[in-house]
């Protein structure tokens, strides 16, 4: 049964023979215009309100981190929402472009507006104690500091080297993406069960809450149905995390340093 799979590998081989290997790709375009937006705001708040909160002595600078990463995260999963659940929708339901557009006018028409935040509450729960969506948040942050310094020893934060912000935000990534995974998988089924309504014309009755479907999956499916995809997970946050903040620091560091000089030239 193409539509079942047994694991990861059985996964890829069998989407592979029946939808062809471009399908592993699917949804990249919508991935993209959600990841790069959602970089750009929650960096850009992250340093601001970290920045803030050590400038006001609002927090210790052991916890600034974890505060301003959940702070700018909650703001950007408020923004993206929209754009996950059409990335969704792509990968769920393998419909063109040309048919998302009439599926979210559809939506909006059955549930109006507030069904484009559909997931936010678990995606939210996901995503404020880690996500680096890829970029990190409150407990993906306040790991990666912990790690960073003890790699570090006492060596300045402004010489830490591409690789330890490498290996330090693998082993962070990883960490979060286990512990939050549950309610990843709760958002998933979430989507992908309006999904499923909307194709037979069905309006839901109501929504269940997040616990309330995490008790329903657990006592279905086991412990262990609470960590359905665990090894893609492990297998896409480990590397994405370690990219996104090495590839950070340097051009935090490389801008900074170019700045410096062009005052100095001037």
């Amino acid at each position: 049964d193409p539509t079942r799979f047994t694991g990861t590998m059985d996964a890829f081989v069998k989407i592979v023979r029946h939808e062809g290997t471009r399908t592993l790709w699917s949804g990249l375009p919508a991935t993209l215009v959600m990841t790069v937006p959602a970089t750009a705001i929650y960096f850009t708040a992250y340093d601001q309100l970290k920045a803030f909160l050590c400038g006001r002595a609002l927090t210790s600078d052991l916890y600034a981190p974890m505060v301003a990463g959940a702070l700018a995260r909650l703001g950007t999963v408020t923004v993206i929402s929209p754009l996950e659940l059409m990335r969704t929708k792509l990968q769920a339901q393998h419909v063109s472009y040309r048919e998302l557009g009439a599926c979210v006018r559809t939506a909006v028409a059955q549930g109006g507006w507030r069904s484009l935040w559909l997931g936010w509450g678990p995606t939210a729960l996901r995503d404020v104690p880690f996500s680096v969506h890829p970029p990190p948040q409150a407990l993906y942050w306040f790991n990666y500091e912990l790690v960073k310094s003890w790699l570090n020893g006492f060596r300045p934060k402004d010489q830490t080297s591409v690789g330890m912000s490498f290996v330090a935000g693998g082993i962070s990534g990883t960490v979060a993406a286990v512990l939050t995974l549950p309610f990843d998988v709760v958002k998933t089924q979430r989507q992908v069960a309006l999904g499923a309504m909307e194709a037979v014309r069905v309006n839901p009755l109501h929504v269940d809450s997040t616990w309330l479907l995490l008790r329903r999956i657990r006592a279905e499916s086991g412990t262990k149905g609470l960590f359905a995809g665990f090894l893609p997970r492990i297998i896409k946050a480990a590397p994405s995390c370690a990219i996104m903040i090495s590839t950070y620091e340097f051009g935090k560091s490389f801008f900074q340093r170019l700045n410096q000089d062009r005052l100095l030239g001037g």
